[in-house]
């Protein structure tokens, strides 16, 4: 085991219960600029919580070519507004590049592929002059996601992975925005639960799972960028 993963493992066990603010702060007395939060715009809260004890933190953005108009939107208000550096990664190839090298609408044909080149590449390149990175995940989103850890270990990046808001509830994230007036994805209020590439993604019905317009109809149900 490495000093990381041996740290992380540490860290993981002593803040469970430790409020998102400190399991934050920790990372940034920790890593300082070599700590990073990772957004999807979906909405601002973790980017909200790093700026308030890491000013000017790094808050990373990756730009698919897919995303809805109102998920750039939300990415541009959120660099204007909070005390960050969003920093925006791109893939290799543009939208019409990998149409032409791997057919037009490989999301359709095969979205595994297309999200490891357009999401998970693009990220493992863009998070290499880092140590540890936050996520906004939750145990209460999908079955998959219920064993997150509030610090863990990536092993496949070979770094810290943090996730402060891990034990928090919809309600509790609600309830921060509304106190916060943290931005939020306009696309929440029409139905979409969780926002990703625009193709890929649709509202959810009343009842259904929080990640149930993901590749609908489908038996994906995370991108890969978390395993």
């Amino acid at each position: 085991m490495s000093g990381l993963e041996g740290m992380a493992r540490r860290a993981g066990r002593e803040l469970e219960d430790a409020p998102a603010q400190e399991i934050l702060r920790w990372a940034a007395e920790t890593f300082g600029e070599r700590f990073c939060v990772t957004s999807s715009m979906e909405d601002a809260v973790v980017a909200h919580l790093a700026s308030r004890v890491l000013p000017g933190v790094d808050v990373v953005f990756l730009d698919t070519g897919y995303h809805f108009p109102e998920t750039i939107g939300t990415r541009d208000a959120v660099a204007a507004v909070l005390d960050v550096r969003v920093i925006t990664l791109t893939p290799r190839q543009s939208v019409a590049e990998q149409d032409a090298a791997y057919g037009a609408r490989l999301h359709e044909r095969d979205p595994d592929l297309c999200c490891a080149l357009r999401k998970v590449r693009p990220l493992e390149e863009g998070l290499a002059s880092y140590d540890a990175w936050a996520t906004g995940l939750r145990r209460d989103e999908s079955p998959t996601r219920a064993g997150t850890a509030v610090v863990g270990w990536d092993a496949r990046r070979q770094k810290v992975k943090v996730s402060p808001i891990a034990r928090w509830t919809q309600a509790d994230v609600d309830a921060y925005v509304a106190e916060h007036a943290v931005l939020t994805n306009p696309l929440l209020t029409e139905g979409y639960a969780s926002i990703g590439c625009a193709p890929c993604t649709r509202p959810v019905a009343a009842g259904e799972d929080a990640r149930a317009g993901r590749w609908a109809g489908r038996g994906k149900t995370e991108c890969g960028l978390h395993g």
